[in-house]
């Protein structure tokens, strides 16, 4: 069996995988096989060494990553994976609390607040405060939340932190913030991080019992890991100290989730006798791309050296060219994918065109559609985020959890049943004042209704009396369904909800209604994946579920469709075609990063990410001219282009750019004519010409730029002087 685990490994993956006792740090470059290296650890561990497989946490940083870790186990080790805990740290911390939360008061049917729920409740407690959300940026606190929480940073310790007013803000919502999360029963992204740290801590009886079931621990992407995850890994192997550490600092391009890179730099000194093994053999990329990856990221000082190397093909000569301005760019991907996929060698679904920002995409969407080629949208309007699907996941999240006041708020009056916004706000105001949760608050209002009905001598009703019927229904709805809730299986809870609450008629009512109608029913389909459980653990399981759902787990490879991706969530996926776009100083590298050389380390790894996702085929487009967010400018290639070797470059069949980045940052722009051809229309210097939106002009020079030519023409009534691509410039020749 031994022999059947190893085969197919290479002699650094070997002794990776046989490294068993003590710690362990594992460096893998792009490509070099880290999930086999990880899998076949876990294999092994039980397969040869029968170690129990209960024994043993291996943690991702994605769904998709653990779903595929787990898919490659099953093979190796059948049932038996159903016994590891193997899952994000997010949701193994979920897990976690679940079991002992109780040991620190957390309510084990807890929701769990995602993205949007955290930035409305943050607006309702500024608004509370009486702070001027005109001078505050909600999401600008938030993150400032998060920051705090991802440095195990309380809001009694913030305090002590305080510099500026921003801070003061932040210290001051912030405590509001957990108060209410406490009140709706409720954790956000952050609190599964930080609440399971603080259990531990709180409670060592708790600890001791997790550090003595995990005789194992595996922790993949660790350049990835925040201060609370790294606390986490260091508490939960305290007592075997058999933790394995995989990772690249060179791909450690997260520090705006505040991922700290110094947790895997240091790693050494944290833990002296680890043993270190380095993955530099690349299965991916061609020796072309390879090379000019490394080209890149050598510049950078925050790294461990690697030498990375392959046995693939030399491959294609890597494609660098400057299009007129950003539609040009996009229509030259297009041509280009076209191109490439027209001999059937090549699908959509192996191309990827990825970028810095998401504004990025709009015009790559437009040329898309314009020409009638697939592409999926990785980032955009995500499924869970639909508004009809958050009106569902809060209904069940309330029959889960009444206590949860996110949402309440969201779905009391929807459909629409006579609670008005100034009712509702009058309601809160009331809440607030009596230190009520808002499911309380109805419980009691249902009281002092049930009073008046009564002719019993009682204290004036907060709301008129008409909006506490509405009010009174409510709850009752909800009772109702909290009883069905735990008779039924989640499926028929899931019809109940939609039938009882009267959304079913509501959502069929909407103009795009059959298409939100079967949205929900796509949820329903997810639903029944909990069907075998018993009610209420269907219901826990399924919620928990969808609100750790991520981004890139949406991602269907098997579509035949070009995917847009930005760089960020690229990291992880490889495609045999990649396109980067937007290779600008000021876009990419990013202009935050101009003045802080940790930030510019961190552009260039982000670089790296993008070049050594391609397999075959890597394209980078550059602009002469970009309007983004409503700005127009003249562009500098990036630097980054320059890092690589010259002899690994083609700039495909125009003209060939043989400037220098010092000359090209000065202005200077020299152009090697390899094929001159024709203009679209015959002009000269000194032509009269006219143009559709600037009118008349005068033409000053044709400059031969790649297939095309680039035109200046000095136009009338003060517009000055303008830069034109031929071919696009919709010009008539003057008499």
């Amino acid at each position: 069996m031994t022999v059947d685990l190893l085969a197919g490994l290479n002699t650094a993956q070997k002794e990776a995988v046989e490294a068993i006792e003590g710690p362990v740090l594992i460096l893998a470059g792009p490509g070099s096989g880290k999930t086999r290296v990880i899998t076949h650890r876990i294999a092994n561990l039980v397969k040869v060494w029968r170690i129990n497989p209960r024994r043993i946490m291996a943690v991702t940083f994605t769904n998709k990553a653990a779903s595929e870790m787990k898919d490659r186990l099953s093979r190796m080790m059948g049932t038996m994976v159903d016994q590891l805990t193997l899952g994000t740290f997010h949701a193994c911390c979920a897990r976690i609390l679940r079991m002992e939360g109780s040991h620190i008061g957390l309510d084990k049917n807890f929701v769990i607040y995602d993205d949007d729920d955290q930035l409305k409740l943050v607006k309702r407690v500024i608004e509370g405060l009486n702070l001027d959300p005109k001078k505050i940026v909600p999401r600008a606190i938030l993150s400032g939340i998060s920051a705090a929480k991802s440095q195990l940073i309380t809001p009694q310790a913030y305090s002590g932190q305080v510099r500026s007013y921003f801070d003061e803000v932040v210290q001051r919502v912030y405590e509001k913030y957990s108060k209410v999360l406490i009140s709706s029963r409720a954790l956000d992204f952050d609190d599964l991080l930080m609440t399971t740290t603080q259990l531990f801590s709180q409670k060592p009886e708790v600890l001791s019992r997790y550090q003595s079931r995990y005789l194992h621990l595996l922790v993949d992407e660790f350049q990835d890991t925040n201060v609370a995850q790294y606390v986490l890994a260091k508490q939960l192997a305290g007592k075997h100290r058999n933790i394995c550490v995989v990772g690249d600092p060179d791909q450690s391009i997260y520090s705006w989730r505040y991922a700290d890179i110094r947790n895997i730099l240091n790693f050494e000194k944290d833990y002296p006798d680890a043993r270190i093994f380095y993955l530099e053999r690349n299965y991916r990329s061609t020796k072309t791309i390879l090379e000019a990856a490394t080209s890149i990221i050598s510049c950078n000082k925050q790294r461990k050296s690697k030498s990375l190397w392959t046995e693939n093909e030399l491959g294609a000569p890597i494609t660098v060219s400057e299009m007129y301005d950003e539609k040009e760019e996009a229509q030259e991907v297009v041509k280009e994918i076209e191109k490439l996929t027209r001999n059937g060698k090549i699908n959509l679904s192996n191309c990827a065109v990825m970028y810095r920002t998401n504004a990025q995409s709009r015009v790559l969407e437009e040329t898309f559609m314009r020409f009638g080629m697939p592409y999926k949208l990785i980032g955009g309007t995500r499924f869970y985020e639909r508004k009809e699907i958050k009106d569902t996941i809060a209904y069940l999240r309330l029959i889960n959890n009444p206590y949860d006041s996110v949402s309440m708020t969201r779905i009391i009056n929807v459909p629409g049943r006579g609670i008005g916004q100034q009712s509702f706000n009058r309601f809160t105001t009331w809440a607030n004042e009596q230190g009520y949760s808002y499911y309380i608050a109805l419980k009691e209002l249902e009281s002092l209704n049930t009073q008046v009905g009564e002719k019993q001598e009682t204290p004036v009703l907060p709301i008129p009396l008409r909006a506490a019927a509405a009010f009174q229904k409510f709850i009752d709805t909800l009772e109702d369904l909290i009883d069905s809730s735990k008779k039924q299986n989640i499926l028929q809870l899931f019809d109940d909800v939609l039938k009882r609450t009267g959304y079913k008629e509501y959502i069929l009512g909407e103009d795009d209604g059959e298409e939100r109608w079967e949205n929900i029913m796509e949820l329903r389909t997810v639903a029944s994946d909990f069907e075998h459980l018993p009610a209420g653990e269907a219901l826990v399981s399924f919620l928990e579920k969808v609100a750790l759902v991520q981004d890139v787990d949406a991602l269907d490879e098997k579509t035949e469709a070009v995917t847009l991706i930005t760089l960020h969530k690229a990291k992880g996926l490889e495609y045999p075609v990649v396109f980067i776009i937007g290779m600008e100083e000021r876009l990419f590298p990013h202009s935050r990063s101009y003045d802080d050389p940790a930030q510019m380390e961190e552009e260039r790894r982000l670089c790296y990410v993008g070049v050594t996702r391609a397999e075959k085929h890597l394209y980078l487009f550059h602009t002469f001219r970009r309007t983004l967010m409503g700005m127009n400018n003249t562009s500098e290639r990036s630097r980054f282009l320059d890092d690589i070797p010259p002899h690994l470059i083609s700039t495909g069949s125009g003209g060939k750019p043989v400037e220098t980045g010092k000359q090209k940052r000065e202005g200077e722009i020299t152009w090697e004519t390899s094929q001159v051809l024709e203009p679209v229309l015959e002009l000269n210097e000194g032509d009269r010409v006219l143009h559709e939106v600037f009118g008349q002009g005068i033409v000053q020079k044709l400059i031969p730029v790649q297939d095309d030519f680039e035109v200046m023409i000095k136009f009338h009534d003060g517009l000055g002087v303008k830069k034109l691509l031929l071919s696009l410039a919709p010009l008539e020749k003057l008499a």
